[in-house]
């Protein structure tokens, strides 16, 4: 695919409902192609829509050592319920090698140097080995993610990632969780409606945003993979990087 074609695609994906899109992803990359989650709301939604179209579909999480055991629970169900095995990506640095050479809850006193360790550079090291990453993300959720697209290259990893629900309203994703049965996590019916790590996400009360439990005081909405500045500023590399392999 070149250029003028990649940009076509961009536009014309923008019409297409979230099914469309993944059948497109599925089409254009085959095996070097993965879905990532971190099993909330959205992630277990896209799940069920993706294997409802294919079976053997990949799937990875992050997992930073320390999520809710809701959320590992969860994660098992939803292996047993698909009949998929869910890759957990972790760092190369254990919870325990974390606090003896940065000391304790470096969530508190620098949260950024926590979620590079523990989340984009594992996320960086599992993408590298791919084109393209299918994300749950939806625009509404935050103000780095206002402007992401359904199609668009990701030049801090350097592939292409796919955002299927982009456009999703909450109602939306929760419709499709109720008519469909989809296993979710407790948490949510906990005033849970952002769930991360443990020491970093709290419940929210009712007519808050439902953002603002994760980072609570620390001025921090996102963990660093879906920021602002990455997104649509860079084509050309597609031709190079994507396009020629395809």
């Amino acid at each position: 695919m070149n250029y003028r074609d990649w940009e076509q695609v961009k536009v014309l994906a923008e019409t297409w409902p979230a099914e469309e899109v993944l059948e497109w992803t599925f089409q254009m990359f085959r095996g070097e192609v993965e879905l990532a989650s971190g099993f909330g709301a959205e992630g277990v939604a896209l799940i069920d829509m993706a294997v409802r179209l294919r079976s053997d579909v990949r799937v990875h999480t992050l997992d930073t050592g320390f999520l809710f055991p809701e959320t590992y629970a969860l994660i098992e169900q939803i292996e047993r319920h698909y009949g998929i095995q869910v890759e957990r990506v972790r760092s190369e640095v254990t919870p325990e090698q974390q606090e003896q050479k940065y000391g304790g809850a470096l969530w508190k006193r620098n949260p950024d140097q926590c979620c590079s360790m523990r989340k984009v550079e594992p996320l960086r090291k599992k993408l590298s080995g791919l084109q393209a990453w299918v994300t749950a993300i939806r625009r509404e959720q935050t103000p780095d993610r206002a402007l992401a697209r359904k199609l668009e290259w990701d030049t801090r990893f350097g592939l292409v990632k796919i955002n299927p629900i982009v456009d999703w309203s909450s109602d939306m994703v929760w419709q499709y969780i109720r008519a469909n049965g989809v296993p979710y996590n407790p948490l949510h019916d906990r005033n849970y409606p952002s769930i991360g790590c443990t020491h970093c996400t709290r419940p929210v009360a009712p007519g808050d945003d439902p953002r603002s439990g994760r980072w609570a005081g620390l001025g921090k909405t996102e963990c660093g993979l879906h920021a602002s500045g990455i997104r649509n500023s860079a084509t050309l590399p597609i031709l190079g990087q994507w396009g020629e392999s395809v």
